[in-house]
């Protein structure tokens, strides 16, 4: 695919593949941005209720969409005419997802990421993943990161975001493309810090989520937040991260959303693991939908062994959920382990 110059223009035809909650709620900032925006939904009915009824019950109920917003399950029509693609599906489904759509894609224009995980097996980041599938060069790789609550952009909140590409003008592109009245992206060119920061905040908030079912407060929150934050630092620093941005919206803000919003289906996955439900029965209770961390928290602690990078609450949340512990157990086992000083 031959590669696009930096100074390209604004992209206005942007096309959004998967139509969950964050998709939908990117596809309406986009769109509310002035953008013409064709999502692309998996089941035909989805893709009607968004062109007819202008909403997404399932995932975003009460929620009313831009009228200009289209969507389709025809992803050769999705895709005709795009000069950016947003990729919006979860993590571990990426790879598949995104191998069906190879010879669908525009040769030029950004491929942006919604995704947040670590690919079990590979331990590749998303990034990666699409360079690898794709073969673009990674310069044509955005990365949205930071406090992305699907709701509360969707209702309008005022929110920020990071969007991280290697190539500066590419993500100023993105960045001019997504502004809007209550959406407010920065860019930076730490990709690995930004994909970090999201992939491994979902583990620290089903952490929160296990202490909050067990009935602890705010201290025990703020030392798995703060705990939590310094072992993704250290993975981070261990690959090339700017340690900077683990203090910005892609590290310290999108952990403080995730752990403390009631919003964050990795919080309330985990609250109900703590008050003993078991991860069947959570997943029956979130409508079928399993937690990321549930998933990144293996594919995140072999990264971390791989690197000799200790991540002991990224350890913890393993164990509960693939190894049988219970959360008195694990939080017993993090209590219990040697005593050292804060920054080692």
């Amino acid at each position: 695919m031959p590669e696009v110059p930096a100074d390209e223009s604004v992209p206005q035809r942007i096309t959004v593949l998967g139509a969950g909650s964050w998709g939908t709620s990117f596809a309406k900032v986009l769109a509310d941005a002035g953008r013409d925006v064709t999502m692309w939904a998996r089941r035909a009915e989805l893709a009607e209720e968004i062109s007819e009824c202008g909403g997404n019950e399932r995932y975003l109920p009460g929620v009313r969409l831009p009228e200009s917003l289209r969507a389709t399950s025809d992803a050769t029509r999705a895709l005709d005419g795009a000069q950016a693609v947003v990729l919006a599906m979860p993590s571990q489904t990426l790879r598949a997802n995104l191998s069906g759509w190879l010879e669908l894609l525009p040769d030029s224009g950004p491929l942006v990421s919604l995704a947040k995980g670590v690919e079990l097996g590979t331990l590749k980041r998303m990034s990666e993943v699409i360079v690898e599938v794709t073969g673009v060069d990674e310069r044509r790789v955005v990365v949205v990161a930071g406090p992305n609550l699907a709701r509360e952009i969707a209702t309008e909140q005022p929110s920020a975001a990071v969007l991280a590409c290697t190539d500066h003008e590419r993500a100023v592109s993105i960045q001019r493309a997504s502004f809007n009245e209550y959406f407010r992206p920065y860019t930076n060119t730490d990709v690995i810090g930004c994909e970090l920061g999201g992939s491994c905040k979902n583990v620290i908030a089903m952490a929160c989520g296990v202490a909050a079912g067990l009935g602890y407060g705010t201290n025990t929150m703020a030392t798995l937040i703060t705990r939590g934050l310094a072992e993704i630092a250290r993975l981070g620093a261990k690959l090339g991260a700017d340690p900077l941005t683990f203090s910005g919206l892609a590290g310290v803000g999108d952990l403080v959303a995730t752990c403390s919003s009631p919003l964050s289906r990795n919080r309330t996955f985990g609250e109900r693991l703590g008050k003993g439900e078991s991860l069947a029965q959570a997943q029956e209770a979130t409508g079928g939908q399993v937690a990321e961390g549930v998933k990144s928290c293996s594919s995140i602690r072999e990264l971390a062994n791989e690197q000799g990078v200790d991540m002991p609450l990224t350890d913890a949340m393993h164990r509960l959920c693939h190894d049988g512990r219970s959360p008195r157990q694990v939080g017993a086992e993090l209590l219990g382990r040697a005593k050292k000083p804060e920054w080692d």
